[in-house]
């Protein structure tokens, strides 16, 4: 018989509507106790009166204790359900996105919380973050070869998430072989080589594609300057799209070798120059050399990791973009992004129209993004929505 979880009086109000994440303190642990249950454990939720909400998997020593991952009570995480929901998220994400390169399951959002799966045509990137998908990891492989049938398949299984669930890190090529531990992609009408085994999280970020679209049409004889450019994302995409100078900065020496590897695959090597270096030093030593850039764009990683961190976060994000506004030429553009879930909607045109006044420019916000298809939104989980990208016009004040 399945264990059950059964919340406090109108604790149910989040869940009926839409929300997925039971929080411990909202379950009724005299009546149902956390202690005991195993991580990973199917349970039915229930209201305070007995009355099914969905089917969910439990993590009973965290602060989000239970994701549901169906509505219906009786619904069993086998791998018939993986592969249904693989055939789902698939079916949405080949009606935006050719090349078959995207992220094909993006956790709660595509009823698998705990698992992100990226697929480079032929090679499929898992990552596991929980004690659930880990117990089921035979299973989403066999459902990942029902469905695509590729010719590789990588464990990535190597994030902070999993110390939380105090699972061990590996990463793992379960199957097939990799050219150089790489997965070849297109985006954008670009080529890369995404360093699946040894780069960050699964080699590539996916999220950005949209807005690193909007930016390709803009950059038609520009001088661009890329921080925090990981393997080019922005920066190669925009010397293959017709910017006649591009400059990448990271604190990655490797990160930079990939970076020139994907500018050659590309056949614009010559327009590219890269910075090896701590992104505020490499700035201030730029604007000391007098360099002035056309477009600047701003693309740390999340500089806002938890709640408590948003104050010292959102000075972090003020210094570097402002740094970045002193670089741009007299009429010139900014791409300010962030992927911190904490830092509000609102926050980051704010601390632009904030540093515009500190240095006496005028800041007319042109654009704002978010992140693609392949990472939909659960309207009632506000973290599923978590990229920004402010495209900034920077004058000369009128």
């Amino acid at each position: 018989m399945r264990h059950t979880l059964r919340l406090n009086p109108k604790a149910e109000r989040r869940l009926k509507g839409g929300h997925l994440w039971v929080y411990s303190n909202e379950v009724d642990t005299a009546v149902t106790p956390l202690k005991g249950l195993a991580a990973g454990t199917e349970v039915v939720v229930e209201t305070a009166s007995g009355k099914a909400l969905g089917a969910a998997v439990v993590s009973p020593e965290q602060l989000i204790c239970a994701r549901l991952f169906s509505r219906d009570a009786n619904a069993v995480l086998d791998q018939s359900m993986i592969v249904h929901r693989l055939q789902v998220a698939q079916s949405g994400r080949e009606l935006w996105y050719p090349h078959q390169c995207y992220r094909w399951v993006y956790g709660d959002s595509d009823g698998l919380p705990g698992l992100v799966i990226d697929r480079f045509g032929g090679v499929v990137v898992v990552q596991i973050s929980s004690v659930a998908m880990e117990e089921r990891r035979q299973a989403i492989i066999d459902a990942v070869n029902k469905v695509a049938k590729p010719h590789c398949i990588v464990l990535k299984n190597d994030g902070k998430l999993r110390a939380v669930e105090g699972l061990p890190e590996y990463v793992e090529v379960v199957q097939g072989a990799l050219e150089d531990d790489c997965a070849p992609l297109i985006e954008n009408d670009t080529r890369f080589m995404a360093p699946v085994i040894h780069g960050q999280k699964t080699g590539w970020f996916y999220d950005h594609r949209e807005n690193r679209a909007q930016l390709n049409r803009l950059v038609k004889g520009k001088r661009v300057l890329d921080v925090f450019s990981y393997i080019g994302g922005w920066g190669v995409q925009a010397a293959n799209h017709g910017a006649t100078e591009v400059h990448c900065v990271d604190a990655s020496a490797q990160a930079l070798d990939w970076v020139e590897q994907n500018a050659a695959l590309n056949g614009v090597a010559e327009k590219v120059q890269c910075w090896e270096g701590d992104a505020f030093a490499a700035l201030r030593q730029l604007k000391d050399n007098g360099e002035r850039f056309d477009v600047v764009v701003m693309d740390p990683p999340a500089l806002i990791p938890k709640r408590k961190d948003i104050k010292a976060g959102e000075q972090a994000y003020h210094r570097l973009n402002s740094l970045a506004m002193r670089l741009l030429s007299k009429d010139g553009l900014l791409v300010a992004a962030s992927c911190s879930m904490h830092l509000g909607e609102e926050r980051l045109p704010d601390m632009l129209r904030i540093m515009g006044r500190e240095l006496d420019r005028d800041v007319l916000i042109q654009h704002v993004g978010s992140q693609g298809a392949d990472h939909p939104v659960v309207p009632a989980i506000p973290e599923t929505r978590y990229l920004k990208a402010v495209f900034a016009r920077v004058l000369p004040t009128r």
